[in-house]
């Protein structure tokens, strides 16, 4: 364990030196603004430095009782070869922590990145090679997902599953790896990062103005393609009118263009098929609801969405239930807090959520009722950090598996109770 610890440490060393590079292939690959993409830079420095100190941690767990006439231990054991399925909205980060948790836990990963993320992928696991990590514990395998993820999650010598993906794959994933296959001695371990619906609700006693910019970068950062983007705003009806022009006035000062321009903060939807889908979306808000910004393309070269707020949404229309993945809010009214409580766990998901107040008393009732994995109280709803807001989500938005969390390489390994009688 020592020696994977040091080799993890190491590369956080070399992600540091190559900050600036690593920044740039994001911004042309998958076209992220600057800020965005030299954050997720720096959590993979988290991730790294997290998940080596996790590792080191791992074995001093063993607090068994002691039995007369017994040595007794308890250990982790490694699983074997794993798939990591990898998305492209976070290419770096997302890859980082699910191949280095499996990796320093003593297992073999085969890597399959998001096709439009490949390169980023690519990079990732050469600074692995050159820090002189034996052959055949990381592979990349690049590929069409429909062809490459399945027979990957279908094969029998592979023990476990890593994704973070959509809600239609993720599912397709769970149930094909339940299968178990002639030579498979083991039921397949499967973890699953889904997306969300999230909401950020706002009750009269808030900071409106903290909430409204907490509200217009949840919903827009990395052009809404993040599962914890703040998709729904969820507003007492005695704040609607004054958060929603808050929300208009901050949104109408976004820049949108050519991510390599530092000053443009919402860049382009990551390709076409994407482009066409919310475009069909801001069709179906126009029917749900009032567009009060936006709701379109921008005209010329770059797959360009107009930042897009909806009013007057119901809580069961489909751009309140449906996963968007790009900048597309829909502002909800609540008759009080406790209905828009009720509203924002009115989805199938429950990966994040805001709530903005300053009563001690219905934050304290937002911590028992507000059902998602990763609650934020008077914060935005994007933006956890590795070792501090562990991330993972309840229902259909995943496993829970908790990235960045205390527990999460249990889920990359076994226990083993060792009893010798003296």
């Amino acid at each position: 364990i020592e020696e994977r610890a040091a080799v993890l440490i190491r590369a956080a060393e070399v992600v540091r030196r190559r900050r600036a590079e690593l920044s740039a292939l994001m911004v042309y690959e998958v076209g992220k603004p600057w800020d965005e993409a030299d954050g997720e830079v720096s959590e993979v420095v988290d991730l790294m430095e997290w998940y080596a100190r996790q590792a080191l941690e791992l074995n001093s767990r063993d607090r068994m009782v002691p039995w007369p006439g017994e040595l007794t231990q308890f250990r982790y054991l490694a699983l074997g070869v794993g798939a990591v399925i990898s998305p492209w909205n976070f290419p770096l980060a997302l890859a980082t922590g699910m191949i280095t948790a499996a990796v320093v836990a003593g297992n073999c990963v085969i890597l399959k990145p998001a096709e439009t993320s490949s390169t980023t992928a690519a990079w990732l696991v050469d600074i692995f090679t050159e820090l002189g990590l034996p052959p055949g514990v990381i592979n990349l395998l690049t590929g069409r997902g429909e062809v490459i993820g399945e027979a990957l999650v279908d094969h029998p010598q592979i023990r476990f599953v890593a994704f973070t993906g959509s809600r239609e794959v993720g599912v397709r994933i769970y149930e094909r790896a339940s299968r178990v296959h002639p030579g498979q001695r083991w039921l397949k371990r499967v973890q699953l990062e889904m997306g969300g619906k999230n909401a950020v609700v706002v009750d009269e006693t808030a900071d409106l103005d903290l909430a409204a910019r907490a509200i217009t970068a949840s919903a827009f950062g990395f052009q809404g393609q993040k599962c914890s983007a703040g998709s729904r705003a969820i507003l007492v009806e005695s704040t609607y009118d004054d958060m929603v022009g808050r929300v208009l006035e901050l949104a109408a000062q976004l820049k949108v263009g050519d991510p390599t321009d530092p000053e443009v903060t919402v860049g382009p939807v990551i390709d076409g098929a994407a482009e066409e889908k919310i475009l069909d979306y801001l069709q179906i808000g126009r029917r749900e609801g009032e567009l009060l910004l936006g709701g379109d393309r921008r005209p010329g070269d770059g797959h360009l969405i107009e930042p897009t707020v909806f009013g007057k949404v119901a809580p069961d229309a489909r751009i309140a239930q449906e996963e968007i993945f790009g900048p597309v809010l829909a502002v909800i009214k609540a008759r009080d807090f406790e209905q828009g409580l009720a509203i924002a766990n009115g989805t199938d998901y429950g990966l994040a959520g805001s709530y903005f107040s300053r009563d001690p008393r219905r934050i304290a009732l937002a911590k028992e009722r507000f059902h998602v994995g990763n609650l934020y109280i008077n914060r935005r709803s994007t933006g956890a950090y590795m070792g501090v807001h562990p991330f993972g989500g309840f229902n259909m938005s995943g496993t829970d598996t908790k990235a960045g969390g205390p527990d999460y390489l249990l889920f990359f390994v076994q226990g083993q109770s060792v009893a010798e009688s003296l």
